[in-house]
């Protein structure tokens, strides 16, 4: 397969010796032979098929001892049948070269893709052992399929052949995308070369992780210990119980724990009437990572500097020129000139808020300068003042359960026809996830869906889609998919009562779901969300707005007590309210996104950069330091630019965000919310994967090339800067 693990993160891989020829690599004391191999799947569930619906996982049944023996197996494996296929005394053809590379593997998938999910979504001492023993393992695995010059010779026939050879254009796409990444990954190198990007390959798999593991343990490390209950005016009760069990559960009885969020925005500053606790917060968010035994500050420089010397052997300036061949933008210039095009009018407004901000403080009979934990506590005020809208009040109407199911669920089934019903039986990883078999509108049954949207301890912040199995007519498998979220729950026996930028979340997340589930395609490696980074985003983002959407939100907003839906007038005020504040939201992104981008434009001549120092410049050059607006996220907790899956990435979210307003125009000037409309979208986009251009997909549904209209209008954007 082109890729050993699909799990979108939406983001590898074992450690035999460095091997530049197409002979079997030698055997290491992590193999294991026949025999051993034999033993083990007598006993070990992952060796085997899970005999659930779909091919589920049976978490009853797995243990983590099961995971290393299965995944060095399947690596074994499966190379066996790689050099099988790259010695094949039979010419290449389509079949005996790529169709046998996507069957290659069953093994290492089924194991590494339940092994790394359970690893970001339920994370224990023995996983992360397990992660950092594989993460080097993993990258030689990929680096001897990769660089085997015998199978790239097959691949590079085929490829050189493509239009001669009869094929429909999901094998032709099969074949440009295997060639494609093998020249990519090195394959023209020479030897010597190979040799040094392995040694690259397998130092930045080690770093990644640890950085990755740092962050986790240094979450976990930093949460803020608060000693009275006075402190925490401005919380509800159920926030407030919640950081007592917190505090109780980790032997600070008597008093509160608040943790800590992923991003440096934390959401309780909204609340929090004391000023100096909304300090400690924010300092402790923004100030992560940063000294101690869990300092990310010498990986995030050793990284940069690691990618920018793999993008010089294979030919490109920098990681972002290599990064952003393969994507839509193609590339620095392309984003550069986009984030670049947007900055002054997202400053512009961001200034105008802060001004309104600084006057509220004023007005508060504050005398002291807007500083970043002030920002989100004042413009709540403002808020009220220009729309007369509590926040609190609105999010009585927000009720987890309601907001899912006549919500989510709702819509998903007005725009395509599916319902999801509950599987109580199947096993799940934790108490708090929810499994659901996915029917289509005739009545079909076509995927299953889990569900697990509380935080909790052990698990990675920020939200997710991921599979467990990817949709494939070649394999004959139906896809498993799972959205992550971390909600925090209310108390046993209170209702848990989310905020509006959670609800969105769960629509953005249920659309990259629908993005594995609607898979309607041959080739493994083509399937789902597995498109660029830059296109994977536009198909959740797109489903943002249906949170919004009048029918919508008049069926899902009711009183969490009495079931009243929300009053007309407090309904209009939530909705026009959504374009508030979007200077210091885009702001934000903005600066993480531009950030992501210096950091991948270094060469790999320029020396180790200091973090600190290399921040300031990066965000003075483009005009985006606001002391009040820090990125949504620094460098030593960037997880999605120095954790690997988004590096030179991070701005996929807005070039996604231009396609998700253009498509959503599109949709209301249609008809809105109907089922033709998402069946259009679902054939054009969705079904699609990466079976054919994602540019070419966008025009089939939309009937024209994007613009960037109606994302300034989506923003509250569209002024004139002078």
């Amino acid at each position: 397969m082109r890729q050993l693990l699909i799990v979108v993160t939406v983001g590898a891989a074992l450690g035999l010796s460095a091997c530049a020829d197409n002979t079997a690599p030698p055997q290491t004391d992590t193999q294991l032979n026949t025999t051993t191999v034999s033993e083990v799947n007598a006993t070990n569930p992952l060796f085997a098929k899970s005999a659930l619906q779909y091919e589920a996982p049976d978490f009853n049944a797995i243990k983590d001892e099961h995971f290393l023996p299965a995944i060095t197996a399947g690596m074994e494996q499966q190379m066996n049948e790689v050099l099988a296929i790259a010695n094949n005394p039979e010419p290449p053809s389509f079949e005996n070269t790529l169709v046998a590379m996507e069957r290659s593997g069953v093994l290492l998938n089924r194991a590494a893709q339940i092994f790394y999910n359970l690893a970001g979504s339920s994370s224990n001492p023995e996983r992360r052992k397990i992660q950092a023993e594989l993460a080097p393992k993993m990258a030689a695995h990929q680096d001897n399929i990769n660089l085997n010059p015998a199978l790239f010779a097959r691949v590079k026939s085929l490829y050189e052949q493509r239009n001669e050879l009869q094929l429909n254009s999901e094998a032709v796409r099969l074949i440009e995308e295997y060639y494609e990444d093998f020249v990519r990954a090195g394959a023209q190198l020479t030897e010597e070369q190979k040799v040094a990007i392995r040694g690259l390959n397998e130092e930045h798999s080690t770093l990644t992780n640890q950085f990755s593991q740092n962050l986790l343990a240094e979450t976990e490390n930093i949460a803020v210990l608060v000693e009275t209950k006075e402190e925490l005016e401005g919380l509800s009760a159920a926030q407030i119980t919640a950081a007592a069990e917190a505090a109780e559960e980790s032997g600070h009885t008597g008093k509160f724990l608040l943790d800590i969020t992923n991003t440096t925005r934390q959401p309780m500053l909204a609340q929090l009437h004391n000023r100096e606790l909304r300090q400690r917060l924010w300092e402790a968010s923004a100030n992560r990572a940063q000294s101690g035994d869990y300092d990310n500050r010498s990986l995030v420089s050793r990284l940069a500097q690691l990618r920018a010397e793999r993008a010089k052997l294979l030919g490109y300036d920098n990681w972002a020129s290599y990064g952003l061949e393969a994507q839509m933008a193609k590339t620095p210039e392309a984003v550069f000139n986009m984030l670049g095009s947007m900055a002054p009018a997202v400053v512009t407004n961001t200034k105008r808020e802060a001004a309104a901000i600084q006057q509220m403080i004023a007005q508060q009979g504050g005398n002291f300068e807007l500083q970043p934990w002030d920002w989100e506590y004042y413009a709540e005020y403002v808020r009220q003042a220009k729309f007369d809208l509590d926040e609190s009040e609105v999010k009585q109407y927000f009720e987890f359960n309601r907001v899912l199911q006549d919500g989510v669920f709702y819509t998903f089934n007005r725009l395509f026809g599916i319902t999801f019903k509950p599987l109580p039986d199947l096993p799940t990883y934790h108490p708090d996830v929810a499994a659901y078999e996915v029917f289509d509108k005739d009545g079909s049954s076509i995927a299953i869906f889990y569900a697990d949207y509380f935080a909790r301890e052990g698990k990675r912040g920020g939200a997710w889609m991921s599979s467990f199995v990817g949709q494939s007519h070649l394999t004959g498998q139906k896809p498993v998919v799972v959205n992550v979220m971390n909600i925090p729950k209310a108390p046993d026996g209170q209702p848990t009562l989310v905020s509006y930028d959670h609800v969105t979340t769960m629509f953005h997340e249920l659309g990259h779901g629908v993005h594995g589930i609607f898979s309607n395609v041959t080739y493994p490696s083509l399937a789902g969300t597995a498109v660029p980074r830059d296109f994977v985003e536009f198909p959740s983002t797109f489903q943002e707005d249906w949170a919004g959407h009048p029918d919508v939100i008049a069926n899902y907003a009711k009183h969490f007590e009495t079931g009243e839906p929300i009053p007309a007038e407090l309904l209009a005020k939530t909705i026009a309210s959504r374009s508030f504040n979007q200077g210091f939201d885009t702001l934000e992104y903005l600066s993480a996104a531009l950030l992501d981008m210096e950091w991948h434009s270094l060469s790999a001549d320029q020396p180790l950069q200091d973090v600190n120092a290399f921040e300031a410049a990066a965000l003075a050059k483009h005009g985006v330091d606001l002391a009040a607006v820090p990125p949504r996220y620094k460098s030593t907790y960037f997880s999605h630019s120095m954790g690997g899956g988004y590096s030179a990435g991070y701005y996929a979210y807005m070039w996604s965000e231009i396609l998700a307003a253009d498509a959503y125009a599109i949709v209301q000037s249609r008809g809105s919310l109907q089922l033709e409309n998402g069946q259009r979208f679902r054939d054009e986009i969705l079904s699609k994967g990466n079976s054919r251009d994602p540019m070419e997909s966008y025009v089939a549904f939309g009937g024209r090339e994007p613009t960037t209209d109606a994302l300034l209008i989506r923003r509250g954007l569209e002024i004139a800067v002078e």
